[in-house]
């Protein structure tokens, strides 16, 4: 294998428009818009048929070669219902976002109304060091986590 990096997640939403702004708080910005309608080709490369979809691939503001969300309202076909309610099914879990300022960024999307699973928690990382975490919901429940090491 040749990996060189990680490049994007996919998360899926219910409302582009509601979850675009979301993740723009979090510190994500528009890199690329994705085409709306998906031809045949790149229908089969995903394994669906032609679609229509809307959403943007985003990076974090001002680090463009960071890891990238891209974000997607499938509008044809549509999926339905909500995203897995708890963290120990099978595929994807969660999208861990690294912290400058954890306590800041917590009292922050918390006056903005977003819903926490818990308190961040503290634990010894791997070196011994403090890893300070917080799982939170994005606005169709999808599981998001804040990380900071060292001491806050």
């Amino acid at each position: 294998m040749h990996l060189v990096g990680f490049v994007h997640a996919n998360v899926n939403c219910s409302d582009f428009a509601v979850s675009r702004p979301f993740y723009e708080r979090l510190g994500f910005q528009v890199v690329w818009e994705v085409p709306t309608v998906g031809g045949p080709e790149v229908a089969a490369a995903v394994g669906l048929p032609p679609y229509r979809v809307r959403g943007a691939v985003m990076a974090l503001h001002g680090n463009p070669r960071s890891t990238m969300i891209d974000l997607l309202e499938w509008q044809e076909p549509r999926g339905e219902g909500p995203p897995y309610r708890r963290l120990d099914h099978v595929g994807i879990a969660r999208l861990a976002f690294a912290s400058s300022d954890l306590a800041a960024d917590v009292a922050e999307l918390a006056a903005a109304g977003v819903t926490f699973v818990s308190e961040p928690v503290t634990i010894a990382g791997p070196s011994g060091d403090p890893v300070t975490f917080v799982c939170f919901h994005d606005p169709d429940g999808t599981i998001l986590e804040l990380v900071q090491y060292g001491s806050l």
